[in-house]
């Protein structure tokens, strides 16, 4: 279904802690520290700092409390931190603020794949169906009025294989109705993809289906990986299908890092480029209030942090040029990464390129764009 009026589109950075997680253990917490400082001065709104996880199989996250400590918080921005346990969610209590307080929504989810999730977290499906009383009596407890639903693995698993629209809908329902007993109304759904098994059809139709049957869900959460290059338009398909009664919430990962090391892909698993969603969204008309410059400079950033190139298209190629910001004509031949950076770096990058044109070139075409913006 395709409509006019987009929803309300949140980016989430996950950068700091989908991406770490799968990178270099022995980098620098002053490097992290200074990769968040640059994230924050964006213009994201919402920034998931790390994950407060056992050291000894997450190691890149060990040091997690020294970069909370060490890091500049900006005014309105939500500061979060992944907890999988009680233990971890008594240390991410320790540190808010600056890390921002539970929203007051309970949540609750299901993996489809069972082989996953023990790989994960050493619990299988059944343990959390079977949790699913207890999770929801505490929230009740609590005082929660609303919850999110979830299911993860989603659309697929590298052991188990593909799974169907029914099965989604089955694992959400079932927590939905748990909430719904304790007299708490399902207002979000998340729908989380670490395999990669999303496609552009698939998303969109179950998203479909969450609006047409579920309308008092208003907001849809997509933590979507890109390993094998749907990622981005699955999105795309997925925020059609809202209108602007709804809110997508969007993961993305500064240059597309990412990847869970349960997964058996690694790194390869990626995510969204953060920069290449902007762009993509300001190309619909989505304003993000983020700012794509400074998201292209964290982007080159992290890579320096990291150690190696990263997955970003945008900080590459540039953002499309508005009217002032249109290349040069007689601009010489780019042909290497390192000379297309002259969209942040200037000319001097591509100098002593051959320029092959004989004469100087014109354009009564161009003349005419740079007379409407004068």
């Amino acid at each position: 279904m395709s409509r006019r009026d987009n929803p309300t589109v949140v980016v989430v950075e996950e950068g700091m802690r989908e991406g770490m997680q799968i990178e270099s253990a022995d980098i620098p917490v002053d490097a992290k520290i200074e990769l968040l400082d640059a994230l924050s001065a964006t213009g994201l709104r919402h920034i998931v700092v790390g994950s407060f996880v056992s050291p000894k199989w997450v190691p890149q996250m060990a040091r997690i409390e020294e970069v909370i400590a060490g890091f500049t918080p900006r005014e309105g921005v939500t500061y979060t931190a992944l907890a999988l346990n009680a233990r971890g969610v008594e240390r991410r209590a320790e540190h808010t603020p600056p890390l921002s307080p539970p929203d007051g929504i309970g949540r609750s989810m299901i993996h489809l794949c069972d082989v996953f999730v023990q790989r994960n977290s050493a619990r299988s499906t059944a343990d959390e169906r079977t949790a699913l009383p207890d999770i929801v009596a505490a929230a009740v407890a609590r005082g929660v009025r609303e919850a999110t639903v979830a299911v993860n693995a989603a659309w697929g698993s590298n052991w188990l294989g593909t799974f169907t629209q029914e099965e989604r809908i089955a694992a959400l329902a079932e927590q939905r109705d748990e909430w719904a007993a304790a007299g708490v109304p399902t207002t979000g759904v998340y729908l989380g993809d670490p395999m990669s098994f999303n496609t552009p059809g698939d998303v969109a139709a179950m998203v479909a289906w969450v609006r047409d049957h579920w309308p008092e869900v208003r907001t849809v959460h997509l933590h979507l990986h890109d390993g094998r290059g749907a990622a981005l338009t699955s999105a795309w398909a997925a925020l059609r299908e809202l209108g602007p009664e709804h809110t997508l919430v969007i993961d993305a990962s500064i240059g597309g890092m990412g990847g869970c090391p349960y997964c058996g892909n690694g790194r390869a698993t990626k995510m969204i480029p953060t920069e290449d969603l902007v762009e993509m969204l300001r190309g619909e008309g989505i304003d993000t209030g983020i700012d794509l410059d400074a998201l292209i400079e964290a982007a080159h950033l992290a890579e320096k942090v990291v150690g190696h190139e990263l997955y970003g298209r945008v900080s590459k190629a540039g953002p499309r040029p508005g009217p002032d910001r249109l290349y040069p004509m007689d601009m010489p031949l780019v042909e290497t990464i390192d000379s297309a950076q002259h969209f942040r770096l200037g000319p001097g990058v591509y100098a002593g390129n051959p320029a092959p044109w004989k004469k100087p070139i014109t354009s009564e075409a161009r003349d005419a764009v740079e007379r409407e913006i004068s």
